[in-house]
C-alpha cells in the first residue's frame, strides 16, 4: 500500500499466516506503515512473520475459527477495530471468511468462496459453462453411491465436497466396496465417475475479463499416490499441442467460476485426447488461492511473477497487475515423503548429485531435525526446485534427484 493510503492513527489490518517458510513476502504487498498489520499464527509459521509486524498471535491453529476469533479480538482491543482481514494459505480462507462477515469487513465472504470451496458447487457451474466434467452427484449415503454406480458405470470416486489435497478420497471399483464407505463420514461428500487421464494443474490469474499469467504443469505420480508414500512431482509443459487447449480451458474455467471478478487460480484437470485425437481437458477442481507445494517459489523464481501479490490484490479489492511472465524458462518441482508417519527425528538425509543435473533450490532437514505431524506440502521429508530450457530437461533432472535421495527417520510418540 502507497503513502497516499496512509491513516492517522493507522489502522488495523489483519493478516493469518501459517507457513515456516516464505511463500509470502508480506512486506512486499503491505505497507506496514500505512496499517497496523497484525499477524495471527502458529507456533511453527511465527518464525516467517516479518520483524515489520505490529503485533503477532499465536494460536494452536488457524483453521479454530473460535481460537482466531479470540486472537483478533485481543489484536483489536489494542489497536482499534479492524478494517482488513487477508489469508493466503488454503485452509485459513473459510476462518478469514467468516470473521469478515461477522466483523463486516469487506473481502470474501462465505457465499463468495462457495463456489471455490464446495467442490459439488464448482463442478456444476462448469457443466452448466459448458466445459466438460465427470458425472458427478451429491452422496448424502452409501444408497446414493450405489445408484450413480449402476447409472454411470463402475469404477466411482468419492469425497469429501470441502476438503484439501487427497483428504477423504477414496475409489470405489465396484459395489463391493462400498463397505469400504462405513456409514460415511459427517460430512457433505461428492460423487464422481472415475477418469483415467492424466492430471494437470493450471496456475494463474483471471483478470476479470481475460486470462492474465498462466502455466500448466502435468503432475508425476498424483496427490493421492502421494499419501500413499509415492515422490509427487510436477514439470511445466511447453508443448503448443498441449498449451492452446488448455489456455481456452482455462480462459472457460476463469470466466465460469469468476463471476465477472478476479482471482488467482489453481486449477486441476485430467487432460487426455478425444476420438478425433484432440487433446481433451476434463474439469477437476479449482482453488481460489496460489497453488501450493514450491509453485509460489518457482512463479517468483524462474518466472519473475508473484502470485501471492495478486492474491492479496484480491482480498483487498485492488486491481491485480497482470505481469507477463519472464520469457524462457521451464520449472518443476518435487516432493518426497516421509518414511514414518511424524512426528519423528530425522537420522539421515541427503541427496548426491553430479553438478548440473539437480535442483536449483532444495529444502533438506538437517540430522536432528524434528517434523511435526502437520498438515499440508511443507512439512514432507524434502522439497526441490527445477528449471530448464524444455520439459524433457526438468523432468528428467526431477527423476534423477527422486532416485538419488536417501532419508532415515526415527518415530516420535504424538
Amino acid at each position: 500500500m502507497t503513502g497516499r493510503e496512509r491513516h492517522d492513527p493507522p489502522e488495523l489490518l489483519v493478516v493469518l499466516h501459517r507457513w515456516r517458510d516464505g511463500h509470502a513476502r508480506y512486506t512486499d504487498y503491505l505497507d506496514h506503515e500505512a496499517y497496523r498489520v497484525g499477524y495471527v499464527t502458529t507456533e511453527l509459521g511465527r518464525a516467517a512473520v516479518p520483524g515489520a509486524a505490529a503485533a503477532v498471535a499465536v494460536v494452536a491453529a488457524t483453521e479454530d475459527l473460535a481460537e482466531v476469533r479470540a486472537a483478533v479480538a485481543g489484536l483489536a482491543e489494542r489497536f482499534g477495530p479492524v478494517r482488513r482481514l487477508v489469508a493466503l494459505n488454503e485452509g485459513d480462507l473459510d476462518t478469514a471468511a467468516e470473521l469478515r462477515a461477522e466483523l463486516g469487513l469487506p473481502g470474501q465472504r462465505p457465499e463468495d468462496l462457495e463456489r471455490f470451496r464446495d467442490k459439488l458447487t464448482m463442478v456444476a457451474l462448469a457443466d452448466r459453462a459448458g466445459l466438460r466434467v465427470p458425472a458427478y452427484a451429491d452422496a448424502p449415503d452409501a444408497a446414493a453411491v450405489r445408484e450413480f454406480g449402476e447409472r454411470h458405470g463402475w469404477p466411482v470416486v468419492v469425497k469429501p465436497r470441502r476438503g484439501t489435497a487427497s483428504r477423504g478420497v477414496a475409489v470405489l471399483r465396484g459395489p463391493a466396496d462400498l463397505e469400504r464407505l462405513g456409514g460415511l463420514p459427517a460430512e457433505p461428500l461428492l460423487v464422481q465417475s472415475f477418469v483415467a487421464d492424466p492430471v494437470f494443474h493450471l496456475d494463474g490469474l483471471w483478470t476479470g475479463t481475460r486470462l492474465g499469467p498462466w502455466r500448466a504443469s502435468r503432475y508425476l505420480n498424483t496427490c493421492r499416490e502421494f499419501t500413499d508414500g509415492a515422490y509427487l512431482g510436477s514439470v511445466e509443459v511447453d508443448d503448443p499441442a498441449l498449451t492452446g487447449p488448455l489456455e481456452r480451458f482455462a480462459a472457460g474455467v476463469g470466466a465460469a467460476l469468476g463471476g465477472g471478478r478476479p482471482w488467482v487460480f489453481h486449477l486441476e484437470a485430467f487432460v487426455g485426447t478425444g476420438p478425433d485425437g484432440a487433446v481433451q481437458p476434463t474439469f477437476l477442481e479449482a482453488g481460489a488461492r496460489v497453488g501450493g507445494a514450491e509453485i509460489p517459489f518457482v512463479w517468483r523464481e524462474v518466472h519473475g511473477v508473484d502470485l501471492m501479490a495478486a492474491a492479496v490484490d484480491v482480498q483487498l479489492d485492488r486491481e491485480p497487475a497482470a505481469e507477463p511472465l519472464r520469457a524462457g524458462g521451464t520449472a518443476g518441482w518435487l516432493l518426497l515423503p516421509l518414511p514414518v508417519p511424524p512426528p519423528c527425528r530425522v537420522a539421515e538425509a541427503g541427496c548426491d548429485l553430479p553438478p548440473g543435473e539437480g535442483p536449483y533450490a532444495r529444502v533438506v532437514p538437517e540430522r536432528g531435525t524434528v517434523l511435526p505431524k502437520v498438515g499440508g506440502y511443507e512439512h514432507v521429508a524434502a522439497r526441490f526446485r527445477f528449471r530448464g530450457t524444455s520439459e524433457q530437461e526438468v523432468e528428467a533432472a526431477i527423476a534423477k534427484t527422486a532416485a538419488a535421495f536417501r532419508m532415515r527417520c526415527e518415530s516420535l510418540p504424538t
